[in-house]
């Protein structure tokens, strides 16, 4: 029985190294760099507009050629502004936005083709990313050349009577999903160009959620004249006016290229 104890434990201690190796051999860190936008109430449509420059770093381990697990870390910028707009409705709303966000999400990538960093062979695939994540939002607009956080002010009556709805969370749930393509560059290096959409379930990355504005006067008088001067910026006047769609959630989109390092030799044992 002592020889057996013996035998195992020596088994076990020459695995480790070995395990290791081939954790390190599997697993990959990069860094990301590319560009952020938004979609939602002050941007209906135009993809890539007022793009900002977004970067980060990702952790990919290798299960098998097909399939590798995912985590990665991202910050960028979004911003949009009536201003830029071509129609009046949304030119007189007058309302603008900008944010940092940083996201954390962690998820698959699966390979069209199989693929390993450093064959001869299976260099080259496209894949898709699908992951659940969660990301931080600030969102302020440019007031008398200052910029004021918005959330805390409750432009939309949040917390008082005029609404029914709290304060919303600066902290959101998101479905980051992507396309890519991704190339062996050498032994272990890799370049992957990627395109990922990231699906939210809030209306308030730009501040804009409801349909019509609240009264300002009203407003003005429960939380104060600023709160009311940026509920309802309207160049014409108006008391009453469009805001925003609240039937739809706001999107933001990253896209970019990841370059990628293998953290141990090639894998003898990866199934190619």
């Amino acid at each position: 029985m002592k020889v057996f104890s013996v035998f195992c434990f020596v088994f076990f201690v020459l695995q480790v190294p070995a395990q290791q190796q081939n954790n390190r051999s599997r697993s990959e860190v990069g860094v990301l760099g590319g560009g952020s936008y938004y979609i939602g109430d002050l941007n209906v449509k135009n993809h890539f507009k007022n793009t900002e420059l977004a970067f980060g770093g990702i952790y990919r381990y290798n299960v098998n050629p097909r399939f590798a697990l995912r985590s990665n870390f991202t910050y960028g910028k979004l911003n949009a502004s009536d201003s830029d707009s071509k129609l009046d409705i949304y030119k007189n709303r007058n309302l603008s936005f900008q944010t940092d966000f940083y996201e954390l999400a962690s998820g698959v990538e699966f390979n069209f083709v199989p693929y390993q960093t450093g064959h001869k062979i299976h260099r080259v695939t496209g894949y898709i990313v699908a992951q659940i994540g969660v990301f931080r939002i600030n969102p302020q607009t440019e007031y008398n050349g200052a910029l004021i956080d918005l959330q805390e002010l409750g432009t939309e009556g949040q917390g008082t009577v005029l609404s029914d709805k709290d304060l919303y969370s600066k902290t959101q749930i998101c479905v980051p999903v992507g396309l890519g393509s991704k190339f062996s560059l050498s032994k272990n290096v890799s370049l992957s160009l990627e395109f990922t959409v990231k699906k939210t379930f809030t209306d308030y990355i730009d501040d804009v959620g409801r349909s019509r504005f609240v009264d300002r006067d009203q407003l003005s008088e429960l939380n104060g004249p600023l709160v009311g001067e940026l509920s309802n910026r309207n160049l014409n006047g108006s008391k009453q006016g469009f805001r925003g769609n609240p039937s739809t959630n706001d999107w933001y989109f990253v896209f970019g290229a990841i370059l990628a390092v293998r953290l141990g030799p090639p894998n003898k044992c990866y199934n190619h």
